[in-house]
């Protein structure tokens, strides 16, 4: 039997998406490249006309289109998420350009799902989107003209990661990866308990849980690692209580 290809294991995530042309356009470029797995946020016009009239002979794409209701619910049980974005953010994760980014998601693809995440056409992401993010990926542009189209945007990606699984057959395996759900418990536990401790006034939280987030997106946590923090995590409670 043979393996499957790491196309297989990655989303392509669209959040609140305005114009159903760039929904069409864009799984027209997923097809193109040999990606398959789309997500919608909240789409403003979908089913649509325009989408399948864009998206030419890559209905079938839209016909399994997985319609959610908030960024958690695209992102379940995937290991790493870039941030597809053009502005500078106050507090960033790791910034790749189209090519490096391609080439860091495929590793993680080769057993396990992972999503690239665009934004709104008109103002992109927003800065909780990019929070539960682990990357960024900047594609280049001219600096007096950087605007790109969202569908652009996907079909650029799905090129970079066409040619990185072309030139590199068989990316170093790496371990198990914490998936979405497994970080998003860890954040949710450890924000819960600082609050407890006066550690974390909830009324000025400032940046502090966005801070945390940034440091394990750093160290891109694997499954065993997240459990260990997260038996400290319930071990300190409990001492607490004694």
């Amino acid at each position: 039997m043979n393996a499957p290809c790491p196309l297989d294991h990655i989303r392509i995530v669209l959040s609140h998406t305005s114009h159903p042309g760039n929904i069409g356009a864009a799984a027209r470029a997923m097809k193109t490249m040999g990606l398959h797995s789309l997500y919608l946020i909240n789409p403003r016009f979908f089913p649509d006309k325009e989408a399948d009239a864009r998206a030419a002979n890559a209905s079938d794409i839209l016909e399994f289109a997985k319609v959610c209701t908030g960024l958690d619910e695209a992102l379940e049980n995937t290991v790493l998420t870039a941030a597809i974005t053009a502005r500078p953010r106050e507090l960033s994760h790791d910034v790749f350009d189209a090519r490096q980014g391609a080439h860091e998601l495929l590793r993680y693809a080769q057993q396990q799902p992972v999503a690239l995440l665009f934004g709104r056409e008109n103002s992109g992401l927003t800065t909780a989107e990019v929070s539960k993010c682990q990357i960024i990926i900047h594609i280049p542009a001219n600096p007096q003209y950087p605007s790109l189209n969202l569908a652009s945007a996907v079909q650029i990606m799905s090129y970079e990661l066409r040619m990185t699984l072309t030139e590199n057959a068989a990316p170093p395996a790496i371990r198990p990866s914490a998936s979405f759900n497994e970080l998003e418990s860890l954040y949710a536990h450890l924000e819960e308990l600082m609050i407890i401790s006066n550690f974390l006034d909830p009324q000025k939280p400032k940046l502090l849980m966005q801070r945390i987030r940034r440091l394990f997106s750093r160290a891109r946590l694997e499954k065993e690692e997240v459990q260990i923090l997260r038996g400290i995590l319930t071990a300190l409670s409990k001492r607490r209580q004694t």
